[in-house]
């Protein structure tokens, strides 16, 4: 589980990022296995003290790398519709899902071995873009193109599940006419909403 804020130790910032960034680049070049505390601290430039008063080890320390990498994406616009939001939200997080394959594939073996791994970052990265995805929600009944709020979790849910398994599974790119398709066939049809 991740540490609580409590027991966390803050850094300076700049010092955080660095080591999150190497975090990233070692994933994606030699994968969580191989990756090592001490390469972390070598590459950012850090002591290994550092890091383990920061996280309680690497999978914790991956996890939040993760996570930054999910939130790290412009502020979803208000286009004034729903379907225009909702596009504008999933070509945003094709972008960020596109930037993470590689450190997500280095990852895939890691939590067949280990599920708490794989619960750990579930955890991380569920939780981005559900905040989000409510305001687009709640903006929405405002200007009355929804009855009432929806459940912006299962949206993001499902969200997440299509963009994985176009990556992961068939390849093919997170191009604007499949956002469409993904906005006007699944996501506004789970919101209730059938016209276009």
């Amino acid at each position: 589980m991740p540490q609580s804020p409590a027991t966390q130790h803050r850094l300076d910032p700049a010092r955080e990022t660095a080591i999150l960034d190497a975090i990233r680049e070692l994933l994606a070049e030699v994968g969580y296995d191989r990756m090592s505390i001490d390469e972390v601290a070598r590459r950012a430039r850090a002591s290994k003290a550092t890091i383990y008063r920061r996280w309680s080890g690497k999978p914790d320390m991956v996890a939040a790398a993760l996570h930054g990498l999910m939130i790290d994406h412009p502020p979803l616009p208000d286009t004034g519709s729903l379907r225009g939001d909702l596009i504008a939200a999933m070509t945003g997080f094709c972008r960020v899902y596109e930037r993470k394959q590689p450190i997500v594939l280095s990852l895939l073996a890691a939590i067949r071995a280990d599920p708490s791994l794989g619960r750990l970052l579930h955890e991380h990265v569920l939780s981005t873009g559900v905040t989000e995805t409510a305001a687009v929600l709640d903006r929405a009944v405002a200007r009355g193109e929804l009855a009432a709020s929806a459940d912006a979790t299962t949206l993001v849910e499902v969200g997440k599940a299509l963009l994985w398994h176009r990556l992961l599974l068939s390849g093919e790119p997170l191009d604007q006419p499949w956002v469409i398709h993904v906005v006007d066939d699944v996501l506004r049809p789970l919101l209730g909403v059938a016209d276009r």
